[in-house]
């Protein structure tokens, strides 16, 4: 593990795969120790990048990123350097480490992939800020480790929308671009209202140059309107409508999975709704369509949404 020499007012340390130390006190004592260890990281931030694949682990062997014998040893190692930044910084964060995005940074930089600074710029690059996600405590295997892919999936997506803003979506953002992004946040507010209480996914597909803008996230609405979806993934939606909006573009979203509570008896019906926008405004689509190989029909009409 490194520190970062630049001046920050919370400074980061950085690590990529470095062995935790051993842990050997109970349970009660690891606790205590917390509480003392946590003041030697006062107002600083702990980033790790994570490799999230077998395939990635082995394609990074040769920058002796660690020395665990295989992935699933690594991970374990990984969860255990995780547990241990928690007891000693205020704030916890990781990002997939790419192979393949650290060299192609490493060679853009004329840095040696094998030097511990060259992983330290490339976790804190600030063009690549978005695919980091705070850590709390999650299964690493379990939930974290497909987040933390989906969140570079979704960081190359957001830099795409930037570039289309000209810098205006991270930057200092002007009118235009603040009435967009607040008028796509509705729009997503409304289709959630409409559909009342269950499961959901929403997929969005915006045309844009360079390629379409596409997001998608798993949202559960209780039937008191209280939502669940991953931070990382509202940005992205948000984002995505805010580009298409700004800069005029169509789009496609669908919104299907299962309506419904339990408080109605466990009762769930099967839904798929979809909504198109020619550049300005997102209306029910006009006629049956399919997105992602989904299936839906015409929404409803957004406007009649309080």
């Amino acid at each position: 593990m490194s520190r970062n020499g630049r001046a920050r007012r919370t400074p980061d340390c950085t690590a990529a795969g470095s062995r935790p130390r051993a842990r050997s006190r109970a349970a009660a004592d690891r606790d205590g120790a917390c509480e003392r260890q946590r003041s030697e990281g006062a107002g600083q931030a702990f980033v790790i990048g994570v490799l999230t694949s077998p395939a990635d682990f082995e394609q990074a062997r040769a920058w002796r990123l660690s020395d665990a014998p295989d992935h699933e040893q690594y991970l374990k190692e990984t969860a255990e350097l995780l547990a241990d930044a928690r007891c000693r910084f205020d704030t916890v964060r990781a990002r997939m480490f790419h192979p393949q995005d650290f060299a192609e940074f490493c060679l853009l930089h004329g840095l040696d992939p094998a030097e511990p600074v060259a992983r330290d710029r490339y976790l804190v690059n600030p063009a690549l800020r978005t695919q980091l996600l705070a850590y709390q405590g999650e299964e690493l295997a379990g939930d974290f480790v497909p987040r933390l892919v989906r969140a570079r999936e979704n960081g190359l997506t957001l830099r795409h929308a930037d570039l289309l803003l000209d810098g205006r979506l991270y930057g200092e953002r002007d009118d235009a671009v603040a009435g967009a992004y607040e008028r796509g946040a509705e729009v997503f507010r409304r289709m959630l209202l409409g559909a009342g209480s269950g499961v959901y996914e929403l997929r969005l597909s915006v045309d844009a140059p360079g390629g379409p803008l596409a997001a998608a996230a798993r949202v559960l609405q209780w039937e008191d309107g209280v939502v669940r979806i991953n931070d990382e993934d509202l940005e992205l939606l948000c984002a995505v409508l805010c580009a298409g909006l700004a800069r005029e573009l169509p789009g496609l979203a669908v919104l299907h999975g299962a309506q419904g509570s339990a408080a109605a008896c466990g009762e769930y019906r099967p839904t798929a709704w979809a909504w198109a926008s020619e550049g300005r405004v997102w209306a029910p689509a006009a006629g049956p369509v399919r997105l992602d190989g989904v299936a839906a029909e015409p929404g409803y009409r957004l406007e009649t949404v309080c």
